[in-house]
């Protein structure tokens, strides 16, 4: 089985309506060109400039924000993979970064709650606490879906070869990785991660990142790709927004597993 696959590149800003007509628009231009699985950033309807910013979109507009990512998925006839996106956690001071999958018809599939945050010191000028403000979850999430059966994750998430190893096992064939990288990180680490995972789970790599610097004042890296169970790149947009597409053939996945039968040879 071949079909169209398609990550979207947004610069998202503070402004959500702002950033689902951009990802509304996204979404048409990928099924235009034949696309019939688009996958969207983390964060992709908002770049916050706060963590109260969180909170109130999370509070206020989750639900319109499943209902535009369902109706883009209908109106289109296409899967989407929804980033990410800030909903309600049991702690009223803290989201959840979560990523939803809808069918052609609009129907939610699956939503996958981020697992592992982003604490850390990039440099002496950058840092991130993203537990300050974000309550990880606990769930592995994998999807099927009329195409291929889809693992989850969320950027910071990519480094956890653990996760997934569990997803393969569970028989995903597509791992989705949509990301808001930092530059630093993602000139010394996003491409290699996300061949590493593809390889070394013989699956296909979707990642759809955010790219440039935002009206908070961030700059992320872009450079979203697909990467093929053999490791080669299929499809990459370094710099700017827009659409790439590339086209998913599980039949080549499968005859890369039936030759190099890694997965079998596992002894753990």
């Amino acid at each position: 089985m071949t079909f169209r696959c398609a990550v979207v590149q947004t610069c998202s800003g503070i402004d959500i309506d702002a950033n689902l007509a951009v990802a509304g628009k996204r979404i048409a231009e990928a099924a235009a060109d034949g696309a019939e699985l688009v996958a969207l950033p983390e964060n992709f309807a908002l770049m916050p400039d706060g963590a109260r910013s969180l909170i109130a979109c999370a509070r206020d507009r989750a639900d319109d924000i499943d209902a535009f990512l369902a109706g883009c998925a209908r109106e289109h006839g296409v899967i989407v993979v929804g980033g990410s996106f800030p909903t309600p956690s049991a702690d009223e001071n803290r989201i959840h970064g979560t990523c939803r999958v809808y069918d052609a018809t609009g129907a939610r599939l699956a939503s996958y709650v981020k697992m592992h945050l982003f604490d850390v010191v990039v440099s002496d000028n950058e840092s991130y606490r993203e537990s300050d403000y974000t309550a990880h979850g606990d769930a592995i999430v994998d999807v099927h879906t009329d195409l291929a059966r889809i693992g989850l994750s969320i950027c910071y998430d990519v480094r956890f070869p653990e996760l997934y190893r569990e997803l393969a096992r569970r028989g995903a064939r597509i791992l989705a990785v949509p990301s808001a990288f930092t530059v630093p990180t993602g000139r010394a680490h996003w491409e290699v991660l996300l061949r590493a995972r593809a390889i070394e789970n013989q699956c296909f790599v979707v990642a759809p990142a955010q790219f440039g610097e935002h009206e908070n004042g961030r700059k992320t890296y872009g450079d979203s790709m697909i990467v093929s169970p053999w490791g080669e790149i299929l499809v990459r947009r370094e710099h700017g927004e827009g659409v790439s597409c590339a086209e998913i053939d599980l039949g080549m996945l499968e005859k890369v597993r039936e030759r190099l039968p890694a997965l079998d040879h596992r002894r753990m």
